[in-house]
């Protein structure tokens, strides 16, 4: 009887897209998660209060800083970060538990965070870093986001070239020129790292299968 190779089993795998502010990298992951049902957004944990709108357990997991605190200490994060005086951070068991029933999470966090994820998760871990098409592309969109002080936006821009400083630690870069063709690269990146020998856990046993019809 066939084996259905349809049905090989596989370990979900962790996708990270960082990128400087302003090229695109949250219209990136939205487009990502709307095209494929297969990977989900990571919940993070945070000690911020929720905006109008916000779902506990869905948006984020609201949390005060004991809680915090004590999920830190014992180990229960797998990176975490203070961004203006409030914490936030990625549950372990959330993730594992996901990896397990193969399904793929996607994480938009920064390089930071991502030197975090690869020194715990670096076998399960994938990194897209996301550029713009141009620096001056760039410093116009973030110029335009809002009539802010010139010291805010060269606060941005700084910020920016520090983000773009660590490119070379991702493993693929997208040159976020068109919105529609850096998706169709994102989801050809997911299709082959799904594919990876070591991620299909089921195919031991589909080789024997094989094997033994022959």
């Amino acid at each position: 009887m066939s084996h259905d190779f349809k049905a090989i089993p596989r370990r979900g795998l962790m996708l990270v897209i960082s990128s400087p502010s302003g090229a695109g990298k949250t219209t990136l992951a939205q487009g990502l998660l709307a095209a494929d049902p297969n990977i989900e957004m990571s919940v993070s944990v945070t000690t911020r209060h929720p905006r109008p709108g916000e779902v506990d357990g869905q948006d984020y997991i609201f949390v005060d800083h004991d809680e915090f605190a004590a999920l830190r200490d014992s180990g229960g994060l797998l990176e975490w970060a203070e961004v203006f005086g409030n914490f936030y951070g990625t549950p372990k068991a959330q993730v594992h538990k996901l990896l397990e029933q193969g399904r793929d999470v996607l994480f938009d966090i920064d390089w930071q965070g991502a030197q975090q994820l690869q020194g715990q998760m670096g076998h399960d871990l994938v990194r897209v870093f996301i550029l713009p098409p141009s620096g001056q592309v760039l410093a116009q969109r973030l110029k335009s986001r809002a009539q802010d002080p010139d010291d805010v936006v060269t606060r941005r821009m700084a910020a920016a070239a520090n983000e773009i400083s660590h490119w070379a630690e991702y493993d693929y870069v997208i040159v976020n020129h068109e919105i529609d063709q850096s998706i169709a690269e994102l989801r050809a990146i997911l299709t082959a790292e799904r594919l990876k020998r070591e991620r299909r856990t089921g195919l031991p046993d589909f080789v024997r299968h094989i094997l033994a019809e022959l």
